[in-house]
């Protein structure tokens, strides 16, 4: 039977070098030796990081992926089956082509850095899905269209022509993106024009400020710099979301890191309707704007927090919490995450989180 949500795409195995000990200017340095800690290992991705935090905060979920039969993609399977041996059913193993992986730099007090390899999902489509599954589940999520070269090639037919069958199908659509490098394939193509063929088929969209900002709003992206986060001001995610709700989706938002998250939704109530197959009123979301500011924690590792606040979206969504809600506890469920190192084992159970926001847990007024 299908699960209440079906998520969908990327999942690589992410391997995490202890490199605390290091400092940011130490990490790359030709000709020299440094001791670091012990490695770690957990699965990444959207399929991964989002999918087991929604199984961890009790939601019902499939995880659609694809795999190599090497031993990465055994580790792969092996890993998401450490949580319930049923969320490795969909997860395809497809010969003669390499799992994903990625390798976590992070040093002492420095944001991470990616190095990954797409392997088996350059020829990832339409075709890999389970249309059975999805038609039956309530809310579909597609993670990194941009690590997805089919979707993104030929000006993103592969993307339209998935996003528009799993819409017609008669799940929510839900997408998630990642941060091309500039000079990849991905960095060079026409997101903007991607976008604007996409999402009219996409109901939630969202990406993080980075991210859209890349595909949208370059000049200011490359101005701004490292500094992205700390130039946002409400005007100016007013405007770029309604850029983004002009192209199509029902509700947009902006993933801010230390900011927390932004949302904004269509004042077209036609265009809000999909919130009724989740239970939600759609009037209810009608021309929203809600901010909600990230929590207090002591930060372990960032990876897979972005994948986490979308999580605690989606679980708060179909649960049926009002809009500002869902903002909290996407903010909620990123910082849990952010107390682990990997991308996945600090998220808590549903209960167990509504525990801790129910007591006295700081979030700054900014």
């Amino acid at each position: 039977m299908p699960s209440e949500v079906m998520v969908a795409g990327h999942i690589a195995l992410d391997i995490l070098p202890d490199m605390s000990a290091l400092k940011p200017e130490e990490v790359i340095g030709a000709g020299k030796v440094f001791e670091i800690g012990p490695i770690s290992y957990s699965t990444g991705g959207a399929v991964s990081n989002t999918g087991l935090a929604l199984h961890r905060l009790g939601i019902d979920v499939d995880l659609l992926a694809v795999v190599d039969a090497d031993w990465v993609g055994r580790a792969i399977i092996d890993y998401v089956r450490g949580y319930d041996s049923a969320l490795g059913d969909h997860i395809r193993v497809l010969p003669d082509a390499a799992s994903a992986y990625t390798i976590v730099i992070e040093p002492r007090n420095h944001d991470r850095t990616l190095l990954t390899h797409t392997g088996v999902y350059q020829g990832f489509g339409l075709d890999n899905l389970d249309l059975d599954l999805a038609a039956g589940c309530k809310l579909f999520h597609l993670g990194y269209p941009t690590l997805l070269p089919r979707l993104y090639a030929d000006g993103g037919d592969g993307f339209l022509e998935l996003a528009q069958t799993i819409k017609d199908l008669g799940p929510v659509t839900s997408v998630d993106m990642s941060l091309p490098a500039p000079d990849s394939p991905s960095g060079q193509a026409d997101w903007r024009g991607i976008l604007c063929r996409c999402l009219p088929f996409v109901d939630i969209f969202v990406p993080s400020i980075e991210e859209i900002m890349f595909m949208l709003r370059r000049a200011d992206h490359d101005r701004w710099g490292g500094e992205i986060i700390a130039r946002m001001t409400a005007d100016y995610l007013a405007d770029l979301a309604g850029e983004l709700l002009g192209m199509g989706p029902g509700i947009v938002g902006f993933k801010l890191g230390e900011r927390g998250l932004y949302l904004a939704a269509s004042a077209n109530r036609a265009r809000l309707e999909f919130l009724s197959r989740i239970g939600q009123e759609p009037a209810d979301w009608l021309g929203i704007e809600t901010w909600h500011p990230s929590f207090q924690v002591r930060v372990a590792g960032t990876t897979g927090a972005g994948d986490a606040a979308y999580a605690g979206l989606i679980a708060a969504l179909i649960r049926g919490l009002d809009y500002q809600d869902c903002a909290r506890w996407a903010c909620a469920v990123a910082a849990c995450n952010i107390e682990a190192a990997d991308a996945t084992s600090g998220v808590r159970a549903w209960e167990e989180t509504a525990a801790r926001l129910s007591g006295d847990w700081p979030a700054p007024t900014l």
